[in-house]
């Protein structure tokens, strides 16, 4: 059925890159997870009515949060479309994260009143009046719901979408919680016992823990997150193997606008003595092949190095080993030589992972040492940068 929905409603379905793609990726699953929950929300409140269980009505609120989170969903694909303007120059790409916020907000606030109304019930219990439709109506909420998580995650993984993927989590939840629910009808008709109140809350404590994880989810790449190590991976193979004159690839920076609008930077090393315009030739080509195949907006900065210096390359050399025997995650680029008559300066960036932050002082002075131990006259000059 997925498969067919995308086939029907997704034009140019495979063309994941293309933002207007994108967005009809994202209104397909909206009004669908509108439509479902909203069947699902008045089903359960009719039954949790009828039956006087809060726990179910508590089911069904959820669900209306759910359909909310949808309607959220649909608005924020739509918003996130407009195009970049004088005060917006980078897009609005990040109304698909804010509207996973409001989502967040709005959940938050439900899941209170229903732990409200659940410690009220377990306070004042009332007899749930069990039936065949309770049972019916809740076996196929769970079914729907396992579903709308396959559907949720086959989209979101399409088009790399947190919020799509988020969304496909809620629902699987929604599966464990209408699971517990009908266990407690099924318990309560079985041995008696009332755990119509406990379950509420219960539910209402999942829906609570829920929107921590949604809010969360949508609030990182709004700070700025990190690029993720596939993005680092793909761009640095892409950039290394596009031309055999790329030496070497680092500072790579990738500033998220939203997505489908990510910028990006590198450096790239190339050697001195190749001809300036071509190379500049190159790295417009490299620009525009992440832009149309990854459509990721470019920039890149050229690194004229030096090849052919035998000094060097064996320095560069050895001090890559030192380091590497302090911490293999430590990495070197940007290396060149200052010669002195009494000494010289090897002077190199050092990228340094930020589980080591702190430790800068004590990294070069062990890198001192070993390049003393080599009775060399070599003493380092590092420019530290964090990855």
């Amino acid at each position: 059925m997925t498969g067919l929905i995308i086939k029907l409603f997704v034009k140019n379905s495979e063309q994941t890159e293309n933002p207007e793609v994108r967005a009809r990726y994202g209104s397909v699953a909206g009004i669908t997870g509108i439509i479902c929950n909203i069947v699902l929300f008045v089903s359960k409140l009719l039954i949790g009515t009828i039956s006087r269980s809060v726990s179910i009505t508590a089911d069904a609120v959820n669900n209306l949060a759910d359909a909310s989170s949808s309607i959220m969903t649909l608005l924020g694909f739509r918003l996130s479309q407009k195009p970049a303007d004088e005060e917006h120059p980078y897009g609005h790409a990040r109304m698909e994260y804010l509207s996973g916020l409001a989502v967040a907000a709005l959940i938050l606030v439900i899941g209170y009143q229903l732990a409200k109304s659940s410690i009220d019930k377990i306070l004042h219990p009332e007899a749930v009046e069990f039936s065949a439709a309770l049972v019916i109506v809740l076996v196929l909420s769970i079914a729907v719901k396992l579903w709308m998580a396959y559907f949720n995650i086959k989209l979101g993984k399409k088009i790399d979408s947190p919020t799509l993927l988020a969304t496909a989590a809620d629902s699987r939840n929604d599966v464990i919680s209408t699971s517990a629910v009908l266990i407690s009808a099924v318990a309560a008709h079985i041995t008696g016992l009332n755990l119509d109140g406990i379950i509420g809350l219960l539910v209402a404590l999942f829906i609570l823990y829920s929107s921590i994880g949604i809010a969360k989810d949508t609030i990182s790449p709004l700070l700025g997150e990190s690029a993720d190590e596939e993005l680092v991976k793909l761009v640095s193979d892409e950039t290394l193997n596009y031309d055999k004159r790329v030496l070497g690839v680092h500072d790579l920076m990738v500033h998220d606008y939203g997505p489908g609008q990510r910028f990006a930077s590198e450096h790239v090393e190339v050697d001195c003595k190749e001809d300036v315009l071509e190379i500049h030739e190159m790295i417009d080509n490299i620009e525009k092949m992440f832009h149309d195949r990854h459509n990721i907006n470019m920039v890149i900065h050229y690194d004229p190095i030096v090849t052919d210096d035998e000094e060097i390359n064996k320095m560069k050399t050895f001090v890559k080993e030192q380091a590497q025997k302090i911490d293999e995650r430590l990495k070197i680029h940007d290396f060149r030589m200052v010669r002195g008559k009494e000494h010289t300066n090897l002077i190199f960036d050092l990228a340094v992972p930020y589980a080591l932050k702190g430790e800068e002082k004590s990294l070069q002075s062990r890198l001192d040492e070993l390049v003393q131990c080599k009775g060399m006259k070599y003493y380092t000059v590092i420019t530290f940068d964090l990855y």
